[in-house]
């Protein structure tokens, strides 16, 4: 069966979830965390028969420190880098336990969680493994905040061109992040797998569809979810939805699948907003001139041209 044509249960505005959150209320994100909010809408989607692994990084700690954990079900704090490796081995003894006859007999899905530092850079080795494997019961979340927030704001190579962080900043000699923001989701798409998606937590339902659809198909899935940060953006807390909402309009993060190779655009976006209206909200772009965001929006354009023409490839 092809990945587009697999069952699963749709949220609606009408359906949706109102059981218990996996995730509980009483966390330590900062105001206004985009990624937080992320996570909840993954987890309301997911319910509560999976077991999460979940790397080093802001969600670890806002959400698990020792002695106390807002997470309520089977979760595993791994090292920054292997969240992927620790997955794929939970997931191969749920297997075998189920096999055996010592444990429930139905799927359970194992969901890995790291963020863009835990993901593109450090983790990106495990989780190639992971996905080349093939394991069937396996979800990767990447929650991209574009930077490693946790530990003081530093750049990761999910950092945007020209933003200004700690280790990328603003002076006479430098514009921001010099290099352009790695394709995780085209690199996961490069293993073969049957799903990768983007997902945006101000589209709440497109989001929380993706995470089903994710485990609804056997094998490996990826999905690359945007996370707004206002402590690290230099953002007011009341526009994290807002910069979601204008990361799609702009066309700086839009929002598909790919579904057995086969790329869908689930937002076209025809007449994009300008670059402005995104950066303008943003701290970490305020020192971009005119002919920066001319040269960058140049660069997403082209981006998402190649978007477009490979869903014009391959229809689903």
């Amino acid at each position: 069966m092809r990945a587009a044509d697999v069952p699963f249960e749709k949220v609606t505005a009408k359906n949706f979830p109102k059981g218990p959150d996996s995730l509980a209320s009483g966390h330590r994100a900062c105001q206004g965390c985009g990624e937080v909010l992320a996570l909840r809408l993954l987890l309301k989607a997911l319910g509560t028969e999976f077991i999460a692994v979940s790397a080093t990084g802001c969600m670890e700690v806002c959400t698990g420190p020792f002695p106390q954990s807002a997470w309520r079900m089977p979760w595993i704090h791994v090292a920054f880098e292997n969240a992927a490796a620790v997955a794929s081995g939970v997931e191969s003894a749920v297997k075998v336990l189920r096999r055996k006859g010592r444990g429930p007999d139905k799927r359970i899905p194992v969901v890995a969680v790291a963020g863009d530092g835990g993901t593109a850079d450090i983790g990106l080795q495990a989780l190639s493994g992971a996905l080349e494997r093939g394991h069937e019961d396996f979800v990767y979340i990447c929650l991209d905040n574009e930077a490693y927030m946790n530990t003081g704001i530093q750049r990761s190579s999910a950092t945007p061109f020209g933003a200004n962080t700690t280790t990328s900043p603003v002076g006479s000699k430098s514009r921001g992040q010099y290099s352009w923001k790695k394709n995780m989701p085209a690199i996961a798409a490069a293993h073969g797998v049957p799903y990768v998606a983007t997902a945006n937590p101000a589209f709440h339902l497109d989001l929380m569809n993706k995470i089903r659809r994710a485990v609804a198909i056997p094998g490996p899935a990826y999905l690359h979810v945007y996370a707004p940060c206002p402590t690290g953006w230099r953002m007011k807390p009341e526009l994290a939805v807002e910069s979601g909402r204008l990361a799609v309009s702009t066309r700086i993060f839009p929002l598909y699948e790919v579904l057995d190779g086969r790329y869908v655009i689930n937002r076209k976006v025809d007449n994009p907003a300008p670059l402005t209206d995104y950066f303008k909200v943003q701290g970490r772009f305020k020192h971009l001139g005119e002919k920066d965001v001319a040269y960058i929006t140049e660069r997403v354009n082209q981006e998402y041209d190649k978007l477009v023409k490979l869903s014009e490839a391959f229809p689903v």
